[in-house]
């Protein structure tokens, strides 16, 4: 990975432990219901495991209504803030290609990552979500970088490592939160590397 000059991160169980957001959506879809709790978390492990998006497949399959997504809960995964720093010091430029409601900004800067950031591409602000390419596109137009000297890191295979193959970023698939039980399929799902936590990263790059 000589040629990489510019490291792009998803944020949602890429760079934010996205546990109790979760653990909550999933408690405010069965209130009310008979389904047990375990019962919808292992349906949306279920989902994960055929790489589909898990708590919206789920709710679906119970004809339950999605609960908002409560921003409120994500915590930063511990190591995030050193591997970010490390990463700059080393001279990587970083960036984020990610979807996420309004206020991508505002939040990174309230925990303390903003600084670590050359360009934030966010879906809400940029009117695209991915996998559309044309988010990637932004964001390495804003980069003024070339896809080959660009990789992706995120959690998912459909959002993330597809569109990153596609448009001929390399990638690092971060097995972290539900899609860590997805399993690639076809030669497009298959990521440049594989890490189970952020830490992995600095030895890819460093």
């Amino acid at each position: 990975m000589d040629n990489i000059k510019w490291i792009f991160f998803d944020i949602g169980s890429t760079l934010v432990d996205e546990t109790e957001c979760y653990k909550k959506r999933f408690e405010e879809a069965v209130k009310n219901t008979d389904i047990p709790y375990e019962e919808i978390e292992n349906k949306v492990i279920e989902f994960s495991k055929r790489n589909l998006k898990g708590d919206h497949e789920a709710v679906k399959y119970y004809n339950l209504s999605l609960p908002k997504w409560h921003n409120e809960l994500e915590i930063l995964y511990p190591e995030a803030k050193s591997v970010l720093k490390k990463l700059k010091e080393k001279g990587f430029k970083l960036g984020i290609i990610a979807n996420q409601s309004l206020g991508t900004k505002e939040r990174l800067r309230s925990r303390g990552i903003l600084k670590y950031f050359d360009v934030v591409a966010a879906s809400a602000e940029e009117g695209v979500a991915k996998p559309d390419l044309k988010l990637f596109e932004a964001a390495l137009k804003r980069a003024e970088c070339k896809p080959q000297n660009a990789v992706m890191v995120g959690d998912r295979l459909d959002n993330d490592i597809v569109p990153a193959h596609k448009i001929g970023m390399k990638t690092i698939w971060i097995k972290q939160g539900f899609s860590k039980y997805s399993t690639p399929k076809n030669e497009s799902e298959k990521a440049d590397f594989v890490v189970d936590n952020l830490n992995k990263i600095l030895d890819i790059f460093i």
